[in-house]
């Protein structure tokens, strides 16, 4: 994630801020006068790759430049200027920087550039940390929504109207493009490498012992949901993408003896989001959500299932339950059948799985 700031003073921020400067571009070391440079300003900001641009108001500002960065750039774009000090005895005013945020803020729409803001505050004050910080989240949602790859493992199931998504408009309209594969791809690929001994099957299955309690299902089962995540992952990371929409139920358990609730979940917790039922539009919401958060956290899909019976500000957010592992309060939440397995499908032998 990278800032274009033009000045040295900054927030406390996330992790994943970089702010290069326009130091040395003029001998102020700041955004001023108009087409020289703006000119190389955009050339900087360019150079570095900036995914957001925010200008500090020191004065009254430069609108003008501020302005054609702004459209040329076309990037996220934050205005904020420091609280002005009250006029001296004379009536003269040290700085202006309200009035120039009104001005550079009306260019920048004529200029059809959209632009957020910080309240008039001081570097110190509360406002101005909260607001710098929640302006590079949203900044990293919009670059991740810019460059969006779902992989979606099977179409929907047939009886889900509610998943059915216009992928056509997806790319038109956002860019954002849709990876498919069947669901005899990610079997043959499972089983190839439940057949193996490589490092990321090895890797999946220690995950797996070490953060659920296993008792109640077989060596042969853990294998096989490590296999499965193994499968899902590589077929994301080969054509690039963030995100996975797997039809989870109920052809792949028929063709596995598994539920894949917790591959997904394994998958969430390190930041590939993965949504059930082939849900395309709850995966791209997973992603904005992560990036909201900026890749700190794991995102989690569930089904907004029963209202409380009694408490009004309760619900139950479970169908199935693919939530990352790290979100359990249980010390080692455990592996077992699904409860609903033998009420809607034959049960293979091995049994069914999922995490609670």
């Amino acid at each position: 994630m990278r800032l274009l700031d033009v000045s040295p003073s900054v927030p406390r921020m996330h992790s994943a801020t970089k702010l290069p400067f326009v130091k040395g571009l003029n001998e102020e070391g700041l955004l001023y006068d108009d087409h020289i440079n703006a000119d190389l300003i955009i050339k900087r900001f360019k150079e570095e790759e900036v995914d957001a641009v925010f200008f500090p108001h020191c004065n009254f500002g430069t609108e003008d430049t501020v302005a054609r960065v702004g459209k040329t750039i076309g990037k996220p774009v934050l205005l904020w200027g420091p609280r002005d000090e009250a006029p001296l005895a004379d009536g003269m005013r040290l700085r202006d920087t309200q009035c120039g945020l009104f001005a550079s803020g009306k260019v920048l729409r004529r200029f059809n550039v959209p632009v957020t803001y910080i309240t008039n505050s001081r570097v110190a004050d509360a406002v101005f940390e909260r607001g710098f910080n929640n302006f590079i989240s949203a900044a990293n949602v919009v670059r991740q929504f810019k460059s969006l790859r779902i992989l979606q493992i099977g179409p929907r199931p047939a009886s889900f109207w509610t998943m059915i998504c216009n992928e056509g408009e997806l790319l038109e309209r956002f860019g954002i493009e849709i990876h498919p594969i069947t669901l005899v791809d990610i079997q043959l690929r499972s089983t190839k490498i439940a057949s193996g001994s490589s490092a990321e099957l090895s890797k999946a299955i220690d995950y797996i012992k070490e953060k659920l309690d296993y008792s109640e299902v077989t060596e042969e089962d853990i294998r096989r949901i490590a296999a499965l995540k193994v499968a899902m992952k590589s077929y994301a990371i080969e054509p690039g993408s963030t995100a996975i929409a797997i039809q989870c139920w109920s052809s792949l358990q028929e063709a596995m003896g598994i539920m894949p609730c917790l591959a997904n979940a394994i998958l969430t917790d390190g930041q590939i989001p993965v949504t059930c039922e082939t849900d395309i539009h709850g995966a791209i919401t997973s992603v904005m959500v992560q990036a909201a958060a900026m890749n700190e956290f794991p995102t989690f899909f569930a089904d907004i299932t029963v209202r409380h019976p009694e408490n009004e500000n309760g619900e139950l957010l479970f169908h199935c339950g693919n939530f990352p592992v790290s979100m359990s309060i249980e010390n080692k939440p455990k592996l077992r059948k699904h409860f609903l397995c033998s009420l809607l499908f034959i049960v293979p032998k091995q049994g069914i799985q999922e995490v609670h």
